[in-house]
């Protein structure tokens, strides 16, 4: 995007005849947490990788610019597809880092988290800086494990966040805890991490967060050669694994389908995201079954997970626990404006530390277009109503833009404020977007 705002055009009444019978598909970038946490392990992998398919946006330039600076070898293979991925190859250090490096992450959660649990069990010394926001955001819970484990670090201003330094000798015990309430993301770093101990390793969780994102990155891990095993809310590695280079295909993004398969709904449309399956690793496939509590019908086509739009139109309020997917909290409570009840989402109110303070955000941004709603500490209550014109401010967030856009499209006189926030997870959320409704309208 070149401007400052995006007004989302109304499209509701100028919907082709026949669009809510007849499939429509998009194409939708590779998944973004998949292609993170393949870049770390084919890292950390011997060999070379070739990951297929791999998301280009914000935070994955900024994990492989960071891969880059440790000394790993990445390359693009030939064209980028139509979509925006490319094909890159990786060749793998075998756990080998330099002994020191200084790294800034951005923006980007999981090169923060997961970059920091690599290094912190490697041997070196390497200072971490981050954007602005990312110097907000929780870290503590990971830096407390390193810290178990021996590695020492020191903070250039507030103790907790970056920008800090970390000394590092490797893994020296062989059993610690990990508190996930803010972020799964800080046992995965770890898991991934895992192959740089030359003992057996059990991490013990605490703390209550949804596991999907956990549950991919121990796919993954198997999928490249290193089995975890579980037992009660313990994981558990074996010593002397190593990840072994190989080709690997990344799903698209169920995250980024998320605002498509919404529009479903929103707009009446019959709409499918090409190579999104029912199998998918992707937590954030719940949000397909959230959409048929609503009213929703899926199906799914060779092409991909198809979503049929409520038979009578009507969108029904729904009481959900979104901690398993809560990415898409704020996608859903823009649906749930025009649905005939209250919704209430729950098991949320880790998202108050993400990009933006998202809990807060859903409730001020829904008021400044008139809806009620009800926050706790963990949920929010979305009242429907019709709502009013206003200029949805997006804290740099870019769920945020890409959730309220939903809205919009039903509703006239709504303005997204810096869009380009979106090229975070989702370069060209917009131009797909536009060429959707080109295709129906």
């Amino acid at each position: 995007m070149t401007t400052n705002t995006y007004q989302v055009p109304c499209i509701a009444n100028t919907i082709r005849a026949g669009k809510t019978e007849s499939p429509v598909y998009v194409s939708v970038p590779g998944s973004k947490s998949i292609t993170n946490r393949a870049l770390l392990i084919a890292a950390l992998a011997e060999g070379e990788s070739v990951l297929r398919g791999a998301m280009l946006s914000g935070d994955s330039r900024v994990f492989i610019e960071c891969m880059r600076t440790l000394g790993i070898d990445i390359k693009e293979n030939g064209d980028r597809h139509p979509s925006g991925n490319v094909d890159l190859t990786v060749n793998g250090c075998g756990g080998l880092f330099p002994s020191a490096a200084e790294l800034n992450v951005g923006s980007a959660g999981t090169a923060a988290r997961f970059l920091t649990a690599a290094l912190g069990v490697s041997h070196g010394t390497y200072h971490m800086d981050s954007s602005d926001q990312m110097r907000k955001r929780p870290m503590v819970p990971l830096l407390a494990a390193l810290n178990e484990l021996g590695c020492g670090i020191s903070f250039d201003h507030e103790a907790g966040h970056f920008p800090f330094t970390l000394s590092s000798d490797g893994f020296g015990k062989t059993r610690i805890n990990i508190d996930i309430s803010d972020s799964s993301q800080f046992l995965s770093a770890l898991l991934i991490s895992c192959v740089l101990s030359d003992r057996d390793l059990q991490i013990d969780v605490t703390g209550s967060h949804g596991m999907s994102y956990v549950d991919m990155t121990c796919a993954m891990m198997s999928d490249f050669g290193v089995p975890v095993h579980t037992s009660g809310h313990s994981y558990i590695t074996g010593s002397g694994l190593h990840y072994t280079g190989r080709d690997y295909d990344i799903e698209p993004d169920a995250s980024a389908a998320a605002y498509f398969y919404a529009l479903a709904p929103v707009l009446g449309i019959c709409i499918g995201v090409r190579g999104i399956h029912s199998d998918s690793i992707q937590g954030d496939l719940e949000f397909i079954r959230a959409l048929t509590a609503m009213g929703c019908k899926e199906h799914e086509t060779e092409t991909g997970m198809l979503l049929m739009p409520p038979a009578d139109g009507v969108i029904h309020g729904i009481d959900i626990d979104m901690s398993a997917f809560s990415d898409q909290a704020i996608t859903l409570a823009c649906v749930a404006v025009y649905a005939d009840s209250p919704t209430t989402i729950r098991g949320v109110g880790h998202i108050r530390k993400q990009e933006s303070d998202r809990l807060s955000g859903i409730a001020t941004e829904l008021g400044r277009m008139g809806i009620r709603t009800d926050m706790t500490d963990d949920s929010i209550t979305v009242y429907p109503s019709t709502p009013k014109p206003a200029i949805i401010q997006t804290y740099d967030d870019h769920r945020m833009a890409m959730g309220f856009t939903l809205t919009g499209l039903r509703t006239p006189g709504i303005a997204i404020d810096n869009p380009g926030c979106c090229s975070k997870t989702f370069e060209n959320y917009y131009s797909v977007l536009e060429d959707l409704i080109k295709e129906i309208t």
